[in-house]
């Protein structure tokens, strides 16, 4: 295809509307970094609060219906049962937890102690095989164990503790504050939750047809995109928790509960997974000998590992659409940005781009862009002739 020289008057007109569309992001840009997300940070509360109504409108409104009560009780009723549980499991789970950082503080010497010596021998394992290697691969293994024992030596819990204990009173004031926004996040709940029907009528009578139909098709793909592959995940990596957590029970391993949860952390960002710690720990328990516990390990992997390749597809489904690439993609330049988080949200954000440039929206912006190359190409081509 031949490439389109613009007259003066279009091209003009062109790069007008790429400058007002350039300055347009930048504004957009900047008021979501220094408005929006201050003002969504200040209202933490009530966004939740939002989110929580609209999460539980659906059972309260299907109740109502079948009991023929106002939304008042039945909305009252089922925040008490809603955070009755969860604060009862989250209460449960933070007890056994600060029993255990309690011991891992307490044995913290012995747990070296004990790190040093398996490093010891897996530094004695690794030196055998200092014929079977290249020079540089040992010589990296080796600068590589030594960074992990000076890493492990470097350790000083006491003056964790002593930071702890500096920060006392601002972290006194810091509770004081979580739980007075957590009393006002309860009752922005339940005034949302039992008015839900009449604010939402309240908020779309008010915004025209082609907006609110904008809008909503917005939010479809958005909770399509975001919200669907961010529920999936978060279920995925529970019960990747319940694995770990039921799994170092049974096998005995000690600060189970902790263990569990950083795993479960690490199973939720994008590559990493636990297998990165479980695989490794295992052979190291090969090395010095526990055959046991390293088969014990493998077994808790695996089950992990059937239920991502059985349950996975089932409860992600097809929600991402996104190539291995451009996950890739997404996950890179989300680590660039916003470090771990950045893992996290980088492949859903550049999911809802590309839903929202299914939509349409962005393709008079890709109009003006190709237009532009072509122009230029064309200039370019006619100097060329010259």
């Amino acid at each position: 295809m031949e490439p389109i020289q613009l007259t003066w008057k279009q091209r003009g007109e062109l790069w007008l509307r790429l400058g007002v569309r350039a300055a347009l992001l930048v504004l957009a840009l900047l008021a979501l970094r220094y408005g929006v997300l201050p003002l969504v940070s200040l209202l933490s509360p009530f966004v939740l609060a939002l989110v929580l109504s609209w999460m539980l409108n659906p059972l309260v409104r299907w109740l109502q219906r079948k009991l023929s009560i106002s939304r008042g009780p039945i909305t009252l009723t089922l925040l008490i049962v809603v955070f009755a549980i969860v604060g009862g499991v989250l209460w449960a789970l933070t007890w056994m937890a600060v029993e255990q950082v309690q011991a891992l503080f307490f044995n913290w010497e012995a747990i070296v102690d004990t790190l040093l010596t398996n490093l010891d021998r897996v530094l004695e394992w690794f030196g055998g095989l200092q014929d079977l290697l290249p020079g540089e691969a040992y010589n990296a293994g080796e600068r590589f164990a030594q960074l992990v024992e000076a890493w492990v030596r470097d350790i000083d819990v006491s003056g964790w503790l002593k930071v702890v204990a500096d920060r006392a009173p601002s972290l006194v004031g810091q509770v004081s504050a979580f739980v007075v926004a957590a009393i006002v996040f309860l009752m922005a709940t339940y005034f949302i939750t039992a008015d839900y029907p009449r604010l939402r009528l309240f908020i779309t009578i008010r915004v025209p047809a082609p907006a609110r139909s904008f809008c909503g098709e917005v939010r479809r793909i958005f909770m399509e995109a975001f919200g669907g592959y961010l529920k999936s995940q978060l279920i995925i990596s529970f019960v990747v928790f319940v694995i770990l957590a039921v799994g170092f029970f049974i096998i005995g391993q000690p600060y189970s509960l902790i263990l569990a949860l950083g795993f479960a952390v690490l199973d939720f960002i994008p590559i990493i997974g636990s297998g990165t710690i479980m695989v490794p720990w295992a052979v190291v328990d090969i090395i010095v000998g526990n055959y046991t516990h390293a088969v014990q390990l493998m077994v808790i992997w695996g089950i992990i590992a059937l239920f991502r390749r059985l349950g996975e597809p089932k409860i992600l489904g097809d929600q991402t659409g996104l190539s291995p690439i451009l996950s890739l993609i997404g996950i890179y330049v989300g680590m660039l940005v916003g470090g771990v988080l950045g893992m996290i949200v980088g492949p859903l954000l550049l999911l809802v781009l590309i839903n929202l440039a299914k939509l349409g929206i962005f393709s008079p912006v890709i109009g003006d862009l190709s237009a532009a190359a072509s122009d230029v190409a064309a200039i370019l081509k006619n100097g060329q002739r010259k």
